[in-house]
């Protein structure tokens, strides 16, 4: 059990136990029906072995701030925003193709080895991964509904969840739709919202709010805190994936201009570069054999325009508008102590 002072590694620890122990009765249950579906059981694991658990986190807070006690059962259902995240990114990386994720081969890669040596062995791993990622979100609801919370409560919650499934998957297909167009603001901004900000913050606050009982005001207060601290947090994701240490992030730092994919930061880019700078950024967008030296051409104009400065100024007008909502929510003293702590939480970090 938690005191009302928020410890985030305690917190952590134990969303790690349950999403451990649950992840891996599901795969004991695969290795049982076959031992071939071997590989398959350990990237589930995978898929949970790492993660700062920040959505389970604005799930338990969007519990608290109502005036509930701490919860084991509580904890379960919030444990449970972390098996969506994790279906997204098994998913996300498998339409991105991403080679790395936390520093290991991503499930579609690490997955060719169980297919062995075949014509169709990239697609037939690729497979394999969509499949573990649809299995993650399923095993989401599951460990939601068998959480432990009284039917009443996750009734209530019900609507929410299958809005989150509705406007991240909404997200994914509008990055895909958007992938290799002009870089626009406006587009980039809303990609980040559905793909994103919305299931990380807005909606974990929202379903916790939700199972507490929040009245609408509340409710209120927790949309305008979450969606731009959402924002931000994508924002933060979009400059480390090009301008953070590799090692820390633990991803390929060329994914996004190799995918030519509408982040902010390109968007923005784009709008202020000139006609020479677009012909340098037209040159390596897309280019599937990018190379260092194309990835340092696309570092040079962003720097030269100041554009990670731009982006920078995003993320702290994010910041303070969720902070200010914050402070306009009635929460008891420790949630919103809490909140803040997680609003610097997201959207300052290194990986």
């Amino acid at each position: 059990m938690m005191s009302d002072r928020w410890e985030p590694a305690a917190f952590k620890a134990r969303v790690d136990e349950v999403l451990h122990h649950f992840v891996a009765q599901e795969a004991e249950q695969l290795w049982a029906i076959d031992e071939v579906l071997g590989p398959v059981a350990e990237q589930l694991e995978a898929a949970v072995r790492d993660g700062k658990r920040l959505r389970a986190a604005f799930c338990y807070w969007g519990w608290r701030a109502v005036g509930q006690p701490d919860s084991d059962a509580l904890v379960r259902a919030a444990a449970s925003m972390e098996l969506v995240h994790a279906a997204a990114v098994v998913h996300d990386d498998l339409i991105d193709d991403s080679p790395l994720r936390h520093g290991r081969p991503t499930a579609h890669i690490a997955l060719r080895g169980a297919v062995g040596r075949r014509p169709d062995d990239v697609d037939a791993a690729r497979s394999l991964a969509m499949l573990v990622g649809d299995l993650l979100m399923s095993l989401a609801g599951q460990l939601f509904a068998t959480s432990g919370l009284p039917a009443a409560y996750l009734a209530r919650a019900r609507p929410l969840w299958s809005l989150l499934a509705l406007e991240l998957i909404a997200g994914e297909c509008l990055e895909i739709l958007r992938t290799g167009a002009d870089p626009d603001m406006a587009s980039s901004l809303k990609v980040i919202r559905y793909k994103t900000a919305k299931y990380t913050v807005e909606q974990p606050l929202l379903i916790g709010g939700a199972l507490a009982g929040a009245a609408e005001r509340l409710r209120r207060g927790y949309s305008a805190y979450g969606l731009p601290l959402g924002e931000a947090f994508q924002l933060r994701d979009d400059l480390l994936g090009l301008f953070g240490d590799p090692e820390r992030t633990g991803k390929d730092d060329a994914d996004d201009v190799r995918g030519h994919r509408p982040t902010a930061l390109l968007a923005e880019t784009w709008r202020l570069a000139g006609d020479d700078e677009r012909e340098q950024l037209r040159a390596v967008l897309g280019r599937h054999d990018l190379d260092a030296e194309g990835l340092d051409t696309v570092r040079e104009v962003m720097r030269r325009l100041k554009t990670p400065d731009r982006i920078e100024a995003m993320i702290s007008a994010r910041v303070e508008e969720a902070l200010d909502a914050l402070h306009e929510v009635d929460a008891p003293a420790h949630a919103a102590a809490a909140l803040t702590a997680l609003a610097h939480s997201a959207a300052v970090r290194l990986s």
